[in-house]
């Protein structure tokens, strides 16, 4: 019986592997069995159409029968086969768990999921929660298709967006303005990884957070290759005691998706017609293949189309192996120069969510509580140390130890300012394009900016008795 009780492999995280764990986990739910009947994904090889038709050919005639059926007869069993693979772990999550919670990017895959959930009648009972994750960046016609998912399975998205701001579905010139004045219109050109964190990362912990999840449903899958290569159909994230974590379509690949929508009549999204495998932020989300060749694969967008269950061109363009979002992403690079695969939602850490405001705690770091305050400050003719920061911030994190010292250190007051809330006043008076940012403020007023990433007291000491002529 697969029903058994992963929340007791969840608690065990403190006392146990996480690898452990998820063999555990793995064992229970027969996946050497799955994986013995599913075709082998890893491998991503696929043979020329011509050598694969002219096979079929030889092999009818061989046969005395007509391959075709053979084919489509093994392609029904295959969906199937997955369909009941996937529904069964979905009910391990709506049967043996409180609040399970899907965070739905409406990908192909993610609309497989919401017809499966609709399935076994976890969308309008509200026992599975859908999560959406409004970026103030999505395609323009993404919020509109949620609307007519929510209308065909009777339920209601829950969505988070940026901290501060009100996502309203159709989003309007003055909510970009909003989030333009916040935030900063080019934030994602300025530094991708605090815009992953203030517009996807944070949401996405918020809403975790908000809606009490205890086992989170996600659409990843080992064909999309990279960090995704051999995640498994359960696995246990070490937060909070280890918070579940399933993945249904862990073993199918993007044919198997494209295959099951087209016979199941699930709705995708509309951007497939027009020639975009996955979908993202329409910034850095371009159609595959596309003019430019900025998805790798140069030519006419929309060439290669999904419609109504109907291919056009070269398929093999968007189901090879690890191709889904090859068109993801594009002209982003992390910062050790690697090509961006990820948003930074699903890699290690990210469904933590930071509870308590940073220095909450401190008899030494003081809170310059509004705009106000910090003018004061600067207008009051004494030497201190401020550092503009975001709770979430990981880097803001990291060092608040290190800056608790820092009083004591360098004989100067030491303050901070909330700086995602006020980004414009920040970026205006105290230096800052990201978090965290450390200033030295003169005598006169003047705001001057710590430069190294090195944020150890010592070093943030000596920038600061120097009267901020030192940058190390």
């Amino acid at each position: 019986d697969l029903r058994y009780d992963l929340r007791s492999h969840a608690c065990q995280i403190a006392g146990a592997g996480r690898s452990q764990i998820v063999a555990q986990i793995a064992g229970r739910m027969l996946v050497v069995s799955l994986i013995s009947t599913a075709y082998n994904v890893g491998a991503g090889l696929r043979a020329a159409p011509h050598a694969s038709s002219s096979r079929a050919a030889s092999t009818a005639v061989s046969m005395g029968m007509d391959i075709s059926e053979l084919i489509d007869d093994a392609k029904k069993s295959r969906l199937e086969h997955l369909e009941a693979q996937a529904i069964q772990s979905l009910k391990v999550a709506v049967d043996q768990f409180e609040k399970p919670v899907f965070p739905n990017a409406m990908i192909v895959g993610d609309c497989v999921i919401t017809h499966l959930l609709h399935k076994i009648d976890a969308l309008k009972t509200g026992k599975v929660k859908i999560m959406v994750v409004d970026t103030f960046h999505l395609l323009d016609d993404t919020m509109p298709f949620l609307g007519k998912v929510e209308d065909k399975y009777g339920f209601e998205a829950e969505v988070f967006g940026p901290a501060g701001l009100e996502s309203k579905r159709n989003l309007s010139p003055e909510n970009f303005a909003e989030y333009d004045k916040k935030y900063g219109a080019n934030l994602w050109k300025e530094d991708i990884e605090q815009y992953d964190k203030v517009c996807k990362v944070e949401p996405f912990q918020r809403g975790l957070k908000t809606l009490g999840a205890d086992i989170m449903i996600n659409g990843r899958r080992r064909d999309h290759g990279a960090e995704r290569a051999y995640i498994d159909i359960a696995e246990t994230v070490p937060v909070n005691g280890g918070l579940a974590k399933l993945n249904p379509l862990a073993y199918w690949t993007l044919e198997d998706c494209f295959d099951y929508a087209a016979a199941n009549g699930v709705p995708l999204h509309p951007s497939v017609e027009r020639g975009y495998p996955s979908q993202g932020d329409a910034k850095d989300t371009v159609p595959v293949p596309d003019p430019d060749g900025l998805s790798g694969v140069q030519g006419e967008a929309g060439s290669v189309k999904w419609v109504d269950g109907v291919w056009t061109g070269d398929k093999a363009i968007w189901l090879d192996y690890g191709c889904e979002r090859r068109g993801r992403f594009v002209n982003l690079l992390n910062k050790d120069g690697s090509k961006k695969t990820e948003c930074g939602i699903h890699v290690a850490g990210a469904e933590k969510t930071f509870d308590r405001d940073l220095w909450d705690t401190s008899k030494a770091v003081q809170t310059l509580a509004a705009p106000s305050d910090v003018e004061s400050l600067t207008a009051s003719g004494k030497e201190a140390v401020v550092v503009v920061y975001a709770p979430w911030c990981q880097f803001c994190q990291a060092m608040e130890e290190e800056y608790d010292k820092l009083a004591d250190a360098s004989g100067l007051p030491v303050y901070k300012f909330r700086g995602d809330e006020e980004r414009e006043f920040v970026k205006a008076n105290l230096n800052t394009q990201s978090f965290p940012t450390i200033n030295y403020i003169d005598a006169s007023g003047k705001a001057i900016k710590y430069e190294s990433e090195d944020r150890s007291v010592g070093a943030m000491a000596e920038f600061a008795k120097s009267g901020g002529k030192v940058a190390a």
